[in-house]
């Protein structure tokens, strides 16, 4: 049996800015193209480029949400 929750937040004005500081995008483009190359990446260069994909795919929800929400104010 599935269950959904709704938690209700008040988002920053600014969340819409959030992105992955350029050196860390930098880092998770670096690994991403080496395993695009074929490249073995190690279990921890996994586990990191994993757990960058997830803040990054985080971080695009909250600003999509964001400009969601600031347009429906704005209508």
């Amino acid at each position: 049996m599935s269950l959904s929750v709704r938690i209700d937040l008040e988002m920053p004005a600014d969340l819409a800015q959030f992105r992955l500081p350029s050196a860390v995008d930098e880092r998770l483009q670096y690994l991403l193209d080496r395993q695009d190359r074929g490249e073995v990446l190690t279990v921890a260069e996994q586990k990191e480029a994993e757990g960058l994909v997830n803040l990054a795919e985080l971080l695009s929800l909250l600003r999509l949400r964001a400009q969601r929400v600031s347009q429906s104010v704005l209508n």
